[in-house]
């Protein structure tokens, strides 16, 4: 899964890096054309885009670096952390849900995908099987006991 998400970040930069090479040097040569700087639109739109893609791209580039440095190895096999399924039972609601533990930028909560620095996240970190969990959300809070964890170890091998 991590794969995915390094190659998504990758063709961001990518695109980014050849806007910062190729396109915005054209655009703000266009805009000097237009003479006075000081009410040149044109210009000004293009020096804002640039510093807006220059931060970006310093953004996934640490993104990347941070993904790159995942030890799959150091994940535990018996507590939730990143990969993690987690099935949570409700007991106000009466009713199970399943949470599967992403990085920000997999995660799609209305399809169960729940980012691990999210606050339900964060609540189901470290966790084991048979553990109570009170997840606090802007709405309130949930309580959860976890009736099965499959860590991302539990997983056949791709």
């Amino acid at each position: 899964m991590t794969i995915d998400v390094k190659q998504k970040l990758q063709g961001e930069l990518d695109g980014l890096e050849a806007e910062l090479r190729i396109h915005l040097p054209k655009e703000i040569k266009r805009a000097l054309e237009f003479g006075d700087l000081r009410e040149n639109s044109e210009y000004q739109t293009a020096l804002q885009r640039q510093t807006m893609v220059k931060a970006r791209i310093r953004e996934l580039r640490q993104r990347l670096s941070e993904i790159s440095s995942i030890d799959l190895s150091r994940i535990p096999r018996d507590k939730a952390a990143y990969g993690s399924t987690l099935v949570l039972y409700d007991s106000e609601r009466e009713e199970e849900v399943t949470y599967r533990l992403v990085t920000p930028e997999e995660s799609d909560p209305a399809a169960g995908l729940i980012s691990t620095v999210s606050p339900i996240g964060r609540s189901l970190m470290g966790k084991e099987a048979g553990d109570e969990v009170v997840v606090t959300i802007p709405s309130g809070s949930r309580r959860f006991e976890i009736r099965r964890l499959k860590t991302l170890h539990d997983e056949p091998a791709k």
